[in-house]
């Protein structure tokens, strides 16, 4: 019941709805071993000491 409410901030915080837009980073990663490929990545925002990253 958490998570969606956590997407929900850092969508609106990275849109600006609260004062000045916060740019957001993006991580991606492929990475190839003996068992085979695999993909991943994450977004995530800060600002000052805050810092929310959501990996997938």
């Amino acid at each position: 019941m958490r998570k969606p409410l956590l997407v929900m901030a850092v969508l609106l915080a990275g849109c600006g709805v609260d004062g000045e837009p916060i740019q957001p980073t993006l991580n991606a990663h492929l990475g190839v071993g003996s068992s085979g490929a695999h993909v991943g990545g994450g977004v995530g925002l800060s600002k000052g000491p805050l810092s929310v990253f959501l990996g997938l």
